[in-house]
């Protein structure tokens, strides 16, 4: 069900929504945060859409704020049921003057006693969490492979970071991160003395992936972004030197990658790129600090040298 509401106010979309709650009984029930999707480039449906599909696993109502030019004014849409997953979705359009003050357009639309998550698909602040939005979030969700100048955008991540930060690009690195701890925990135990990285030169994953390494191994990381004409998808290959032989993990195609590691046989991975729905529901079943990301976008980026020139 949608529900239209043109040139409205908060208070009357707050009392909508309580007429909603009322009408659809306990099918309104058991929502456990507020997810704020700010946006400034119209309303984001692939970005309602992840939110919807991740709150399957999270219920959660979702207030999508989005700001445009023109006369003040606001209209507003509720989607329940059918149109909103699990989630029940407020959509925001805030127009001139009336799109001022971001955190008066959500306050009184938030749930009461729930967590809020602020997530910025587009186009994040300069600084997340002294934004308006991201002064009422417990957790802040930026992705910078939105942004074309990716090493700026994670210069900026670093020196702004406060606890509760995180960004898409991290939590696509998860599978990769699985996949090198897992290997590294088998025997030979032997030392890693070097490491390479490479991947496209739109992925801000790369950069992450070689920062995080160099913070936990301590050693000499090399990087490198590949021609964007020959690759297009994310990290390409991890190779981790050590005196026995290297261990290469590379993703040859879209979507698979090889392990090769000496005295033993390829192992073909399922290895994709990770969709928003997935990352955005990986996130969200976490509300405490990421630490990890802290130090790496911190301390490890800071550590890391700067990227080679690509083969």
């Amino acid at each position: 069900m949608i529900i239209d509401l043109p040139d409205t106010t908060v208070s009357q979309i707050a009392k909508q929504l309580v007429k909603v709650r009322e009408e659809g009984g306990a099918n309104a029930l058991g929502r456990v945060l507020t997810l704020v999707i700010a946006t400034r480039n119209g309303v984001a449906e692939s970005a309602i859409e992840a939110a919807n599909d991740a709150s399957r696993e999270h219920p959660m109502r979702v207030i999508v704020l989005a700001i445009g030019d023109g006369a003040a004014r606001l209209n507003a849409q509720i989607r329940v049921g059918g149109d909103a997953g699990a989630s029940e979705v407020v959509v925001l359009n805030a127009y001139g003057e009336a799109a001022e003050n971001e955190e008066s357009l959500v306050t009184g639309l938030l749930l009461p006693d729930a967590p809020v998550v602020a997530w910025w698909p587009d186009d994040e602040p300069d600084d997340p969490a002294d934004s308006p939005l991201g002064r009422i979030a417990q957790r802040r969700i930026t992705d910078a492979a939105a942004t074309p100048d990716v090493r700026t955008r994670l210069d900026l991540r670093g020196k702004t970071h406060a606890p509760g930060d995180t960004d898409l690009a991290w939590t696509r690195l998860t599978h990769w991160r699985e996949q090198l701890a897992a290997v590294l925990d088998q025997p030979p135990f032997e030392e890693v003395t070097g490491v390479e990285v490479r991947g496209a030169a739109a992925s801000p994953s790369t950069a992450l992936l070689a920062a995080w390494l160099q913070l936990a191994l301590d050693v000499p990381v090399r990087w490198s972004y590949e021609d964007p004409e020959s690759w297009r998808e994310g990290i390409k290959s991890v190779r981790l030197h050590r005196a026995g032989g290297d261990i290469l993990l590379e993703r040859r195609v879209p979507g698979a990658a090889v392990l090769t590691q000496p005295g033993q046989p390829d192992h073909d991975l399922h290895l994709p790129r990770r969709t928003v729905r997935e990352c955005l529901a990986e996130e969200l079943r976490r509300l405490d600090p990421d630490v990890l990301y802290g130090r790496v976008i911190t301390d490890g980026w800071r550590r890391l040298p700067p990227p080679e020139s690509g083969d």
